[in-house]
């Protein structure tokens, strides 16, 4: 059994106590077997979505709309990942689904359906729910997964996400990213004076909240890919400074105040350090601070502008921007600084990139004959691919499990303004994220714990 942790937890340092004490283990409802006859190959080009029913979980002595909720949640998980295709409840041949009782297979292959999903959720005596849900092979007749978790009926819809992760993780063979959020700048105002304010949602763009007032401009918040923790560039009436805040407790501290201007602060992959670029004069350099000594290390020296670092997730190698050769171009070098390559040789000017939590691409922002591209390569440069285009795209970040990227893109005219987009790998999933006004500059966080 899992106890699934409030919200509150990640947004207040107020409950955090009690919400980290719900944690218990995960336990599994009767053995899957050991090899199904379905799975989704996510390595290959445009993929075809898998037909998967998700009958509304039962709600037994509990509230029926939130188990339709929670469904729906989780459908609406599946659905956006671009891998699968919920079914129309209307084709359902066997009704009111059992999540106890052995599916009548053959009525579920009549409509299509390859998997199916069985659930129900239970309100307990002391006010919490317990939600179970088994994951059935229909074309095997036999269950693939079942798990059942306790949580506060405030936190259902997470734990509908938790679900969603399972069921992806089980059919795909790949990490999930549902229970994830996405920190973005939040602008609204005049064009010419916008106010701008961090905010955290969901990934699918639910439970926004704000974790600043807008008193200071903020720009470039960058997950840690380590923890609920994010670094930020604020600008007041002083210097630039970079910025830590703890989702989880609401603490803040500040980096450091650095003359001139601060650019693109990121983590390592240990969370141990942050990389950022410091102009000084004309040009700017890439710099890293060690978070615990603050110390800092340079790491170029070019009469160039070097910046919008970014390590690789072994954290041996940077991946950089650089103007050093006459026009934006990236550059891979060791992480001491050493050996810079260059690795994009197409057409434009190449800007914004991002290493893989997989290693294997780079994601970046392309520039070309007025058009705003958002494409990967391999690291040594290799095998360039646009996944989209469209009016001024910009500052692509990575889901947890690499499959997925996140993006903002500007719409034209004087009451236009940056929105926040996803497109999957095969650049045929793109969807946008709805977000109370405009929003740019969003970065993903890793799996909640």
């Amino acid at each position: 059994m899992r106890d699934v942790p409030s919200y509150a937890r990640f947004l207040s340092r107020l409950k955090t106590a009690a919400a980290a004490c719900l944690l218990t283990a995960a336990a599994a409802l009767p053995a899957a077997p050991a090899l199904a006859l379905i799975e989704i190959d996510v390595t290959q080009g445009q993929i075809e979505p898998m037909p998967v029913a998700l009958p509304s979980f039962g709600a037994e002595g509990g509230d029926p709309k939130l188990s339709q909720d929670m469904t729906a949640v989780i459908a609406a998980d599946l659905k956006r990942s671009g891998l699968f295709n919920p079914l129309d409840p209307a084709s359902f041949i066997q009704k009111n689904m059992n999540v106890n009782t052995t599916p009548r297979f053959g009525d579920w292959r009549t409509i299509g359906a390859q998997a199916l999903v069985s659930g129900s959720v239970t309100k307990q005596a002391d006010g919490r729910l317990r939600a179970e849900f088994r994951l059935w092979d229909v074309f095997a007749s036999e269950q693939m997964l079942g798990q059942q978790f306790y949580t506060t009926p405030e936190n259902w819809r997470r734990l509908a996400h938790i679900i969603a992760d399972a069921i992806y993780e089980r059919l795909t063979g790949e990490k999930g990213y549902f229970d994830t959020r996405i920190v973005f700048v939040d602008e609204t105002g005049p064009k010419d004076k916008r106010v701008k304010k961090l905010a955290i949602m969901d990934q699918d763009g639910a439970n926004v909240r704000y974790l600043t007032r807008g008193d200071d401009l903020v720009l470039t918040p960058r997950f840690s890919p380590t923890s609920q923790e994010i670094t930020y560039m604020s600008y007041g009436a002083a210097d630039p400074s970079v910025y830590l805040l703890n989702i989880e407790t609401g603490q803040r501290e500040i980096v450091g105040n650095f003359p001139g201007m601060t650019f693109a602060p990121r983590f390592s992959p240990n969370g141990q350090q942050v990389i950022m670029s410091l102009q000084q004069g004309a040009n700017a350099n890439i710099f890293t601070m060690d978070l615990r000594s603050r110390k800092t290390t340079r790491l170029t020296n070019s009469a160039a502008i070097d910046t919008s670092p970014s390590f690789s997730p072994d954290g041996k190698r940077v991946v950089f921007e650089s103007d050093r050769g006459g026009s934006q171009q990236l550059y891979v070098m060791n992480a001491n600084g050493g050996n810079a390559q260059r690795i994009s040789f197409g057409p434009g000017r190449y800007s914004t990139p991002v290493w893989s939590p997989r290693g294997d691409l780079i994601a970046f922002t392309k520039q070309h004959q007025g058009r705003f591209m958002i494409g990967v390569m391999k690291p040594d440069g290799k095998g360039e691919r646009i996944l989209t285009e469209g009016y001024h795209n910009e500052g692509p970040a990575w889901s947890p499990n690499g499959r997925v990227l996140v993006f903002f893109r500007d719409t034209p005219g004087a009451n236009g303004g940056p929105q926040v987009w996803t497109v999957d790998l095969t650049g045929y999933n793109e969807q946008r994220v709805a977000t109370p006004a405009f929003a740019s500059d969003p970065s993903w966080s890793p799996l909640i714990d």
